[in-house]
């Protein structure tokens, strides 16, 4: 039998003799006819009629006993489709009050008032319960076929309703399931996006440290000869100098041998106008800082070339790790000078299997975001390193603003970021995780606002087989 199949009425009223008469109307006794109908349909080929389902007759003498009777059937997932309601019941609720009640509960239930006169008008009714779509009127006295027929019409229609509820149920499931779906596809598609970028991103900023290693490389051979040859000549100026201290200290000697006072006294006007002493003191100082800036020139077109490791081809390869830190932090010196104090805690490292100019871009990132982290007052960045089991360890900390913990969840995402607009892609964290992760390692971040962050980076000293070049 179909489970939405619901012939269960119930009766409200107050007259015993009411019940009596519906229930001989509604639920008369049964006859088995059904032998007859299949004799007919073979003698004289008549279709059998089809048997309907009997009416379940249930009976309440007060609005309050019939709105226990719907509660009961509702826990017992028994519904009633139809309730037959007096409107004049002397003890207790009338029958406006009871349908009131009824479909507060139950909203799905098809009433019928039974009424021979009644306190409303059938206007005032309507508009009271605002029922115009669910309430029908059975004047006393009744037709039989009149109470039938309303119970067959509105049983079958709670039925219809039941079915087309059901079904917008189904619809409304498959429309969020759908809605769901879509959803997902285009979380999906965000994430390709994303990836799609930060590839991009990452093969830009690869490209971008090959140019500058292939810049470093000419500059290196450019730069190289002047300032081996400038170099040169200012050792060479120095020992000069020093031959002709010694010809002027002999000549300061030979003065008190010159017997011609007035020219003595010339060449004592003139040391002093020129300020020989200052000057035989000074250009010795002059030399050796022009030779420690040439050899700050030096070192820096050196850095700049280790740090983009033009020559290593983007290859797997074992590098020292230690010698990149120190090159990026000279490469980022003129960045930290006015923003932080550098503090270093180093210990020796093993060569480890990486692409070194990629960690060396980590190792940037990390330094300038903690040196942008640090507001007006000059703070401390401390670079920390070592080694446990078979893997190597970087720390970056400052003395900044630090991370909210609502933004930590989210620091390494491509695009994220919490400086104001055009002050940064939010990308140098999400490439540096990218590179990490291509590694091997682990990146993590510690941070607690108003004291400081302290990322950390945890790198394989062994790569697994690499099959080919990192491009």
């Amino acid at each position: 039998m179909d489970e939405l199949s619901n012939r269960r009425i119930l009766l409200i009223d107050d007259t015993p003799s009411i019940h009596d008469d519906f229930r001989k109307i509604l639920t008369p006794p049964q006859t088995d006819d059904g032998s007859l109908d299949d004799l007919e349909a073979q003698l004289f080929g008549a279709q059998v009629r089809p048997r309907q389902q009997p009416f379940e007759l249930d009976s309440a003498y007060g609005g309050e006993e019939g709105l226990a009777m719907v509660c009961q059937a509702q826990e017992q997932r028994r519904p009633y489709a139809l309730a037959f309601v007096d409107m004049r019941m002397p003890r207790g609720w009338d029958g406006a009050q009871t349908v009131e009640r009824l479909w507060q509960q139950d909203p799905q239930l098809q009433v019928v008032v039974c009424t021979a006169y009644t306190d409303y008008s059938w206007e005032e009714l309507l508009e009271r319960l605002q029922g115009h779509h669910r309430l029908l009127i059975l004047k006393k006295p009744f037709d039989n076929i009149e109470v039938q027929q309303m119970a067959s019409t509105l049983t079958s229609k709670w039925e219809m309703t039941a079915r087309a509820l059901l079904q917008m149920h189904h619809l409304e499931h498959l429309v969020e399931q759908r809605t769901e779906d879509l959803k997902q596809a285009g979380a999906a598609l965000r994430l390709q996006i994303d990836e799609r970028k930060q590839l991009e991103n990452q093969l830009v900023q690869s490209e971008k440290l090959a140019s500058l290693g292939q810049l470093a490389a000419g500059v290196a051979h450019e730069i190289n000869n002047p300032i081996g040859f400038v170099s040169s000549n200012l050792g060479s100026l120095a020992g000069y100098l020093q031959q002709l201290n010694q010809m002027l200290s002999a000549y300061r000697q030979s003065e008190e041998a010159i017997n011609d006072p007035g020219l003595r006294k010339r060449l004592q006007s003139l040391r002093e106008s020129i300020d020989l002493d200052f000057l035989q003191e000074d250009i010795p100082v002059l030399i050796k800082e022009s030779k420690e800036g040439i050899g700050r020139v030096a070192q820096i077109v050196k850095d700049l070339k280790n740090f983009s490791r033009v020559d290593s081809d983007q290859q797997w390869q074992l590098a020292n790790l230690q010698q990149g830190i120190n090159s990026t932090l000279n490469i980022v010196a003129n960045e930290l000078k006015y923003k932080a104090d550098l503090v270093t805690d180093y210990q020796p490292l093993p060569e480890i299997e990486c692409l070194p100019s990629q960690l060396n871009q980590v190792v940037m990132n990390l330094v300038v975001n903690a040196a942008q982290a640090i507001g007006p007052e000059r703070g401390t960045i401390t670079l920390r390193n070592g080694v446990e089991g078979d893997r190597v360890w970087l720390e970056v900390s400052d003395t900044g603003c630090g991370i909210d913990e609502g933004h930590l969840a989210k620091i390494f995402d491509p695009f994220f970021t919490t400086k104001p607009v055009g002050q940064g892609t939010g990308l140098g964290l999400s490439l540096s995780y990218g590179i990490v992760q291509k590694h091997g390692g682990q990146i993590s971040v510690h941070s607690q606002p108003g004291v400081g962050s302290t990322f950390r980076v945890e790198l394989p000293i062994r790569q697994e087989h690499q099959a080919a070049p990192a491009h």
